[in-house]
């Protein structure tokens, strides 16, 4: 499978909701959060709330900040979710993604709602 990029929207959900910025994103099952570029939180004035050690790809482990609250939108839906500030794209991790009901379709490297719930996000609470 290849890398899946979409377009989603972001924004500060503490200050004025109307001033989004729309970014392109890679979408990343495999990593947990939703991970901005500091350029992208300084222009959204997120506010580092805590820092997190997260374990990179290659094994090594960093403390990087943690912002938030974001407002992430993909077509007619969005949740609230932390972010954290490292790397150089914006990266949409398995939180937001389960939030939303987003599946990725790896045959045709797409991004969509959950076709098995088209009108509204569905999640399991067990």
């Amino acid at each position: 499978m290849g890398l899946v990029y979409s377009t989603i929207k972001l924004a500060n959900a503490l200050k004025n909701a109307n001033a989004e910025m729309e970014v392109t994103c890679l979408v990343d099952t495999g990593s947990t959060y939703l991970c901005i570029p500091s350029h992208v939180a300084v222009q959204l004035g997120l506010k580092e709330l805590d820092t997190r050690e997260v374990t990179l790809a290659d094994g090594v482990s960093k403390s990087v900040p943690y912002v938030g609250p974001v407002k992430v939108s993909f077509e007619k839906r969005f949740c609230f979710v932390g972010a954290l500030v490292i790397g150089n794209e914006v990266l949409l991790g398995a939180v937001p993604m389960e939030d939303m009901d987003l599946v990725v379709h790896p045959k045709l490297f797409k991004l969509s709602v959950n076709p098995d719930s088209p009108n509204i996000a569905r999640g399991v609470l067990k």
